[in-house]
């Protein structure tokens, strides 16, 4: 697998985008606690300032003298759109609910859906190497997430499960859409996501939320913004154009081992050791994958 999925600079600089993107994506989580702001709140205000930081990119780097402008690729921008929007509302959502190691454990169930669609749309022949990848990467996630313990059919019915779920569905469908479009550049398919985004929100924002914050919610919201919406999903956009399914499908597992090192090291949660061996799972599915002959 590692000599069809790499065999150039560019596939090896996107999977190093994708591996920077999702060690940063793991700390969301963190940073959303940090904001004190409900879902709808949260999204609106990441699409407001990821917009703005975007577009000022977008400007100063003059990828705007470089467009492709096409009436399919703005269709498919704008619908990509909607399904990154909600899957934020609803990863948020699921936060509310749930720690945020269980959170990213099932958001990340989305991997397995993109590797198996990818399969059928885009024709990618699922080798042995990244089966027994992903399933390491997958039985990793789950003992990440605590299901080996006391997991329950009500407990997969439980409001932040349900949500967490429908953000892997909505995370699964952003990457395999965002995957197809290479015309437009990463910077103009992004910042015309968030800015959609903001119309597709505004008539659930309690603008009453933001009076209560602090200075110090306010530098998390602008963070989560700029840091996790700016910088991560256009680093995001730009790798999956030169990925494989399988490749994604396998790199987006950092997330989840990032965050629950972020949940030990900020939050004071203490693994299990099975939740010790999922993380060691993540890792070495993630280099079987890669690792060379």
């Amino acid at each position: 697998m590692a000599h069809q999925d790499f065999t150039t600079k560019k596939q090896w600089h996107a999977a190093v985008q994708m591996i920077i993107t999702m060690m940063i994506f793991g700390s969301v989580g963190y940073f959303a606690i940090q904001t004190n702001l409900p879902s709808f709140e949260l999204v609106f205000m990441r699409c407001l300032f990821g917009t703005i930081f975007l577009v000022g990119c977008w400007l100063v780097t003059g990828e705007y003298k470089r467009e492709t402008w096409t009436k399919k690729g703005l269709f498919l921008t704008l619908i990509c759109g909607v399904f990154l929007v909600f899957n934020w509302v609803f990863f948020f959502k699921a936060l509310e609910a749930m720690s945020m190691t269980i959170t990213v454990s099932v958001y990340h169930l989305a991997p397995v859906f993109v590797l198996l669609a990818g399969s059928i749309i885009f024709r990618e022949r699922l080798t042995v190497r990244a089966i027994i990848a992903i399933v390491a990467c997958f039985v990793g996630t789950m003992f990440v997430a605590g299901m080996t313990a006391g997991f329950s059919v009500q407990a997969l019915f439980s409001s932040g499960m349900i949500w967490g779920l429908l953000a892997a569905t909505f995370y699964a469908a952003t990457t395999l859409l965002g995957k197809g479009m290479k015309q437009m550049s990463a910077y103009a398919m992004t910042f015309l996501q968030t800015f959609l985004g903001l119309f597709l929100l505004l008539p659930f924002v309690d603008f009453d939320a933001f009076l209560g914050l602090t200075t110090y919610n306010w530098l998390y919201v602008i963070g989560t913004g700029v840091i996790h919406t700016g910088i991560v999903y256009y680093l995001f956009f730009n790798s999956l154009r030169n990925l494989s399914s399988r490749v994604i499908s396998i790199l987006v597992f950092l997330n989840p081992a990032v965050a629950m090192l972020l949940d030990v090291a900020l939050i004071g949660f203490r693994p299990t050791t099975m939740q010790l061996i999922g993380v060691v799972l993540i890792f070495f599915g993630m280099a079987f994958a890669v690792w060379r002959k």
